[in-house]
């Protein structure tokens, strides 16, 4: 056998033996583990690796200990279940389900909450590093108070299960339902008999209407727990949302903290984050909440971190009892509800704390239709927001009362003690709040504004209308009315001013007594509808430049005489509709290409008519121009069906927009073949010099048209008048 086959057979063997015993690829490793090694018993289902693992102890370098507090087994199950309204998506509704009725009672839809599970599943609509991050081990536990007034039946029981089904038993000391007088029978025995099967559940109730802030405070001073933490009677608290908060309570106990509101649809009950998520609490200078993005330089290395916040939304957060009672709880001489979360806002920062979102920490909200109970009468927003401002906002307050003049002559009822209270605690002014804390609000909320841009009407000159808001609220669709300058009857009907103001939005009203509520537009062919302004561009942005339409009558003149001007964006009946130049010029760019060599080849045809007529004599020849006089009937009949279409096209411009798109672009391709057969350039202003690029050479034989023009004398008869610097025709 020769060397070659010896080697090659070598080779074979030892790559056979190779493919059969090798360890955990050859044969014999596949046959021993399916035969001769026994499989291990069937075990439980594997959960979900979400996190670090369920109860696991971690030492950090500061030597606390910190543990995983995810509920795996919980978000398992959550993640089996299947139904209307499951994993926070949207209830189908019919148009049955719309009915007033549903909303009558509690402004959100009842029949929607009646419909779907008490203990639905939602989506973890977390920052993805919130399912790693752990907690102290050694947590505060905390006293849950839920005030209520009529609340609905199913929404109340949802906010229960869901804090006890997400919520570690170990972490909660009780939960503290406080009955605001409710009238409802549901809320009576039939609610004590449900919430026996709870044992840390315990329902208090007030012996006569005190409103939302002396309700809370009712709760909070029967508390036991380490942590007050409250919350709305219709919420769903969402995946591990109590740890984050009571975490950061742990490290600093003159911390308010609160979780990302998230937005339970009042229509169908969709779960969804706020628009722009982690946003820092603002206000403006008449006090009304405002959401306003994290500036760079408190942006962490980490989205999920919690992030400074200079005003809360409200109702939903978490304090150190000791500390709430130390800044004196709430001003107790605040009527019903509003004003309250900029007290203990400003309180809380100029008296030597801080305030925390925490993006790790979710819970759903439903936003109501309208508030469906009658507030008592004697209270007033305004007395709530004046007594805020007098304690704690020192000269900044005047910036309030230029705006709300109404308020200097409130009575704010005795603040003294409140006064005392700041002076006890040593707190801070409010030029250090707006310094140190608030530094970022100027610049989204001056206390001076700069004046606005432009005010008054907003006139459509083709249709001599204006847009008319009617003094609608949120969603009401702008529409063209009689102007009121125009002789419209003036009623208070009738919101024909507007204001484009510095933020670059359009708002209802004079400069110094705009609305709240903003042009709004999801895209260019929406309709214009009025929005909640919130100062962040985007769907409310509005530009202004003066676009001069190429779409126009001819006049006495030698020119086209534009007759109408549009802006970027107008209202119509129906729909919005805008014109803009250079669109027509890019989509009908190859017609009067077309027109121009039709003109050429015609041009050549003529000439060389006109030489065979004359023969060679050069004196004898005229130019193409020279010749159109001789045929004016065709520039007449141009001309004539261009004063057609503009009477055609005002006549359907409010009606019919497609129509009047195509004979604006009709009337465009006329208006240059106009351009071209005259020789010259047409202004759409004023007459300019003529174009001399565009005017043929000058012959001493030849007449120079100097003007084109054309004016009706009576039904269906037009007069063209073509004028040369030595003599003029008339057809």
């Amino acid at each position: 056998m020769k060397r070659k086959q010896k080697r090659f057979l070598q080779m074979t063997l030892l790559f056979t033996a190779a493919l059969i015993f090798v360890p955990d690829i050859g044969l014999w490793s596949l046959y021993k583990e399916k035969h001769l090694v026994k499989p291990p018993e069937a075990a439980e289902p594997q959960t979900l690796p979400l996190g670090l693992g369920d109860g696991q102890l971690f030492t950090w370098t500061d030597g606390l200990k910190r543990k995983d507090w995810h509920d795996y087994e919980s978000i398992q199950k959550d993640a089996m279940r299947s139904g209307k309204g499951e994993h926070g998506k949207p209830y189908p509704l019919t148009e049955e389900d719309h009915d007033d009725s549903a909303y009558r009672e509690n402004g959100f839809n009842i029949f929607v909450s009646n419909n779907i599970a008490l203990e639905r599943s939602l989506p973890d609509i977390r920052h993805p590093n919130c399912k790693h991050k752990v907690y102290l081990e050694a947590l505060p536990n905390t006293s849950i108070i839920i005030p209520f007034h009529n609340e609905g039946w199913t929404s109340l029981l949802r906010t229960i299960h869901s804090i006890i089904n997400r919520t570690p038993d170990s972490l909660i000391a009780e939960i503290i339902l406080v009955d605001d007088f409710s009238d409802r029978e549901h809320l009576k025995e039939k609610l004590e008999e449900y919430m026996v099967r709870f044992a840390k559940v315990r329902i208090v109730r007030t012996k006569k209407r005190e409103g939302l802030i002396r309700t809370r405070l009712l709760g909070a001073s029967l508390a036991r727990g380490e942590v007050l933490t409250f919350l709305d009677s219709h919420c769903e608290v969402n995946v591990n949302w109590l740890p984050p908060l009571l975490n950061q309570i742990a490290l600093n106990h003159k911390t308010i903290v609160c979780p990302m509101i998230d937005v339970i649809d009042h229509n169908h009950f969709g779960y969804e984050a706020q628009a722009g998520d982690a946003m820092r609490g603002a206000f403006d200078w008449e006090m009304y909440y405002k959401r306003i993005p994290i500036p760079p330089e408190l942006q962490r290395a980490d989205p999920s971190d919690p992030f400074e916040s200079p005003v809360m939304a409200g109702g939903l957060f978490a304090v150190n009892r000791k500390w709430f009672w130390e800044l004196g709880g709430y001003d107790p001489g605040l009527e019903i509800w509003g004003g309250e979360q900029y007290e203990i806002s400003f309180k809380v920062w100029m008296c030597g704390g801080g305030m925390y979102d925490v993006p790790c920490s979710r819970v759903g909200h439903i936003y109501r239709k309208y508030v469906p109970y009658k507030v008592p009468s004697g209270t007033s927003l305004a007395r709530n927001l004046k007594r805020v401002a007098e304690t704690w906002m020192d000269e900044f307050a005047e910036y309030i009362y230029q705006r709300r003049p109404e308020y200097r002559h409130l009575s704010t009822g005795d603040i003294s003690a409140q006064k005392e209270l700041r002076k006890h605690l040593k707190c801070k002014d409010f030029k250090w709040f707006m310094a140190a804390v608030a530094w970022d609000v100027p610049k989204y909320y001056p206390p001076v504004e700069p004046p606005p841009a432009a005010w008054g009407e907003i006139r459509n000159v083709a249709a001599n209308l204006c847009v008319d808001s009617k003094h609608g609220a949120t969603g009401t669709e702008l529409r063209l009315d009689i102007c009121v300058k125009d002789g419209s009857e003036r009623t208070w009907s009738h919101e024909q001013l507007f204001t484009f103001g510095w933020r670059e939005d359009i708002r209802p009203g004079e400069p110094l007594h705009t609305r709240k509520f903003c042009f709004d537009a999801i895209s260019h062919s929406s309709p214009v509808t009025l929005y909640d302004c919130h100062g962040m561009k985007g769907n409310q942005h509005w530009s202004y430049r003066k676009v001069r339409v190429t779409v126009g009558h001819l006049g006495g003149s030698n020119h086209l005489e534009p007759v109408f001007s549009l802006a970027q964006a107008c209202a119509f009946p129906s729909k919005q509709f805008c014109f803009k130049i250079h669109h027509i010029l890019f989509q009908f760019n190859f017609v009067v290409i077309s027109v121009n060599i039709f003109l050429f080849l015609l041009s050549i045809q003529i000439f060389r008519s006109n030489l065979n007529e004359n023969g060679s004599d050069p004196a004898q020849r005229v130019s193409v121009l020279d010749l159109f006089p001789e045929r004016c009937f065709t520039i007449l009949a141009l001309q004539d069906a261009c004063v057609i279409l503009t009477e055609a096209l005002l006549e359907i411009f409010s009606s019919n927009v497609t129509a009047a798109r195509h004979a604006a672009h009709e009337l465009n391709v006329l208006y240059y073949i106009l351009k071209i057969i005259s020789g010259r350039k047409i202004s759409l202003k004023k007459p300019k010099q003529t174009n001399k690029r565009n005017t043929p050479k000058k012959n001493k034989n030849q007449p120079n048209i100097k003007s084109i023009a054309v004016s009706p004398k009576e039904a269906g008869v037009y007069e063209l008048k073509i004028s040369s610097l030595d003599t003029t025709l008339i057809c």
